[in-house]
């Protein structure tokens, strides 16, 4: 097919399986995402997975009025994802066909730049970009920030003869931002582990790479993925804060090794080991800290495991990557330890606390007990690339609080790059709008303590500036503090400040805002360390505040239910 042909009607090609249970708030507006698509799409198969809700009889009604859609209720709750997806699939008529999930939403003309890539390069695969969005418990309206997801894949338009020529098609596990023939996957009886399996696209995409499909990657946004606050939280989506969710990563994880070894692909197995380093292990890593110490062991013992099972070459595929470097610092101590070095390897970017860096307590924050780690790549990069350390702590004042930056030294590269000012800016989280203008603050000549030799500064902060901005749907805001520090001859890099250890943060106070309302503010420190203020309007601002407390309280000590 010409891809200069003149556009022509798109021929009903695809089919849509939409699954959900109990998710009566959105899984009608999902089935209307991918009826939206247009002819392109001929079927949408709404898989409800025994709801209790009014699920099952508004897909009914709506199913009545639009000939294109079939639902199919299963009598028993699966427990999981992938039954209802393979009920889908096995009664999907259409050559292709793509998977959506309730609380989801295809955006327009996603199938057909599907469809489009997969016909003009003879593909059995196609795929596009999926974004994440974060959905508050207040709507919040169309076109808010979004986070792509694997956006490297997806920066130009692409054809793999198979998945051998981009390793690095391993790493993007989901299912849903991808277009498939339908008679590729039963040909090769390519399904989705039945029953309550978490994380059963990392088996499901291993199946579809070990099969050497062809695969065609297109630029376009074809996938929005909702995130949803504790109040909103779907019963599908995955809880990382009990035991069980881990270790249901690591099964998933190590089955997906294991189904692309089977079938020959090496190369594609090592990216799959590289791939949970990368990701699994630093998402997870960066939230030990705030466990208790019973989780904390058991995540560690589960986690050394599952390490031990890797070979000298998994290890030297990247020998210097943050997650292989928080890797090795597992595998070298039976015990929990080096919790603030490992959040820092471990969180994005990786920031890599100086040798002289000690925690709270006092002791080094690397213990000499532990092997080293030879650090001569990553010190021979330009420093722009360098995990930089930046440390922060806020002291209160009457309507203001004094914001003291420090940039650590890290092995002398600092100083050889002649650091010289900071650019300071705070961002709110869920629209990307700065508070105020950047500010730029120069850096004192370098000092040393006890935390080593570092540079900084200071900055006024006015609780009124963050009280006046405006939250048209009345919800909490959170801003996070960005940075960029400036060297000699106009080269900058841009940091996360990290709470200082031992520092106590501001305790939560109230400002005047607009129209004489009353705002909280509230500083904190987030899971990776990074600072973060937290604002809250009038009395549903108090209560947004008092609840997320007490959410991230239960959240600690819950243990949760797989759908």
């Amino acid at each position: 097919m010409d891809p200069h042909a003149p556009h022509t009607a798109p021929v009903p090609r695809v089919g849509v399986v939409v699954i959900g249970h109990d998710d009566a708030a959105h899984v009608t507006a999902a089935v209307r995402s991918a009826l939206a698509q247009g002819p392109v799409v001929g079927e949408v198969v709404a898989v409800d997975d025994c709801s209790t809700d009014d699920s099952a009889e508004l897909l009914t009604r709506l199913a009545a009025s639009e000939p294109r859609v079939r639902v199919v209720r299963r009598r028993v709750n699966s427990g999981g994802c992938g039954s209802p997806r393979n009920t889908g699939l096995d009664r999907v008529t259409s050559p292709y066909v793509m998977f959506l999930d309730s609380g989801d939403l295809l955006p327009p003309g996603a199938a057909d730049a599907l469809l489009r890539a997969a016909t003009d390069a003879g593909a059995n695969v196609a795929g596009g970009l999926c974004v994440r969005r974060e959905v508050p418990e207040q709507r919040r309206a169309p076109g808010g920030r979004e986070v792509p997801w694997e956006a490297g894949l997806y920066a130009a338009r692409a054809v793999y003869e198979s998945p051998a020529q981009r390793p690095r098609l391993v790493h993007d596990t989901l299912c849903v931002n991808k277009l498939y023939r339908t008679d590729f996957l039963r040909d090769h009886g390519i399904r989705f582990p039945e029953g309550r399996f978490r994380y059963g696209d990392f088996v499901f995409g291993a199946r579809v790479l070990a099969a050497g499909p062809r695969i065609a990657l297109v630029p376009n946004r074809v996938y929005v993925r909702h995130v949803r606050g504790c109040a909103d939280r779907l019963p599908s989506a995955p809880d990382r804060a009990g035991i069980a969710d881990w270790r249901a990563r690591t099964e998933a994880s190590r089955a997906a090794y294991e189904i692309l070894l089977a079938a020959g692909r090496k190369e594609l197995a090592r990216e799959a080991r590289a791939k949970f380093l990368d990701h699994e292990l630093r998402m997870y890593a960066c939230e030990l800290e705030s466990h208790d110490v019973h989780h904390r062991r058991s995540w560690w013992t589960l986690t050394r495991a599952y390490l031990a099972e890797y070979d000298a070459s998994d290890w030297e595929h990247r020998p210097t990557a943050p997650g292989c470097l928080v890797g090795r610092v597992v595998l070298a101590s039976p015990e929990p330890r080096d919790l603030p070095r490992i959040r820092a390897l471990a969180s994005r970017p990786a920031r890599l606390l100086p040798p002289y860096a000690h925690t709270p307590d006092g002791t080094p924050a690397w213990s000499a007990d532990l092997p080293r780690i030879t650090l001569e790549p990553l010190l021979t990069r330009p420093v722009r690339f360098l995990p930089l350390t930046v440390d922060a702590e806020l002291r209160p004042r009457a309507r203001t609080a004094l914001l003291r930056l420090r940039l650590h030294e890290l092995y002398g590269r600092v100083a050889q790059a002649g650091p010289e000012a900071l650019e300071v800016e705070w961002r709110c989280r869920a629209t990307g709008r700065a508070v105020g203008p950047r500010t730029t603050v120069g850096l004192a000549a370098p000092a040393e303590g006890s935390a080593g030799v570092f540079w900084s500064a200071e900055v006024t902060l006015r609780w009124a500036a963050f009280a006046f901005r405006r939250m048209p749907d009345g919800g909490a805001r959170v801003w996070d503090l960005r940075l960029r520090v400036r060297f000699r001859g106009g080269a900058y890099r841009e940091v996360t400040a990290q709470v200082r250890a031992g520092a106590e943060l501001p305790r939560r106070c109230a400002v005047v805002g607009a129209r004489h309302s009353v705002v909280l503010m509230e500083p904190y420190s987030t899971h990776s360390g990074a600072l973060a203020l937290r604002v809250a309007p009038a009395s549903r601002g108090v209560m947004s505040v008092v609840g997320d407390g007490l959410r991230r309280l239960l959240h600690c000590h819950s243990r949760p239910q797989a759908h």
